[in-house]
């Protein structure tokens, strides 16, 4: 079942007009992120995701690309995470978020009903309706709605992701997918800010079944801005004693000729799981770490 997800997924880009490429797992300088930390090696980093690279490639020209690759992260593991894992990533020129979450709603069905589940899929003995449009809320909306703290209290304690795990992800294990999107600016990572409204990124999370399946972003394109944001992460990693990461710095010259665009990191095992009713990330993959 794993395969034929996979290879649905890849005829899915390919009928849409992407191009497959792939990139270097192991990188000299990865996007330095203030809650992740990477395997290093005596050579460089095995990448937690492979938009560095990929980015430098829609950036050279290529307007519509496709990877499916291994990522890792030290130190994780729980029943939704392991420390090597799946991820899809594509980036397309000239679009938004908006595009993307367009994207998610194709992609999904198609696999689906290549798979002869149809429109609805059962997880964890509920029926998720896949038919689009699917829901949206935004970030602030759902902490006036759920949060016990306002979104601004949560930002300056530091309990963002507290209040988004205990409050607001149960609540959007719902009968359709949803899109929590317009994270704050401090949470924009490599998302562009919002036109009009500066105090948010254009950035969503897809939920299913109550599992965060993907993160996405209209793209950054200035240089300077990304810099100083990189700059401004490592500042977090070393006031809490982690070591900085290197500044990727070929990507950032790539940026000024980067076009519009818009990328997205999609879990595939976490859809896998979705798609098979599997109650842990373990199931779906051939070998769990403790098995090697």
């Amino acid at each position: 079942m794993r395969a034929r997800i996979i290879q649905s997924i890849r005829r899915f880009f390919v009928e849409q007009g992407f191009l497959e490429v792939e990139t270097p797992n192991l990188v000299p300088s990865p996007v330095p992120e203030a809650h992740i930390d990477l395997i290093g090696t005596p050579r460089g980093f095995l990448h937690a995701s492979p938009e560095v690279c990929m980015k430098r490639i829609l950036s050279a020209g290529f307007p519509k690309i496709f990877q499916i690759c291994k990522c890792y992260r030290e130190g994780e593991r729980g029943h939704l995470h392991l420390p090597e894992f799946t991820l899809l990533e594509w980036y397309r020129s000239g679009a938004d978020y908006g595009d993307l979450m367009a994207d998610c709603e194709a992609l999904i069905c198609f696999v689906a009903g290549e798979l002869g589940l149809g429109k609805t899929i059962q997880y964890r003995g509920k029926e998720i309706d896949l038919k689009a449009p699917w829901g949206r809320i935004s970030v602030d909306g759902a902490f006036s709605a759920w949060s016990p703290v306002t979104l601004k209290e949560a930002l300056e304690t530091g309990r963002f992701e507290e209040m988004i795990v205990l409050h607001i992800e149960p609540r959007l294990n719902n009968s359709a997918p949803v899109f929590l999107y317009d994270y704050p600016a401090p949470l924009a990572s490599l998302a562009r800010l919002k036109q009009g409204n500066p105090d948010v990124g254009e950035r969503f999370e897809l939920y299913m079944g109550g599992l965060e399946l993907a993160n996405a972003f209209s793209e950054l394109t200035d240089p300077a801005e990304q810099e100083s944001r990189f700059k401004k992460e490592n500042d977090i990693r070393e006031k809490r004693g982690k070591k900085p990461y290197p500044i990727p710095s070929k990507f950032l010259e790539a940026l000024r000729t980067m076009p519009p665009s818009a990328g997205i990191a999609f879990g595939v095992d976490r859809f896998v799981m979705l798609l098979t009713g599997a109650e842990k990330i373990d199931d779906v993959v051939a070998f769990t770490p403790e098995e090697l």
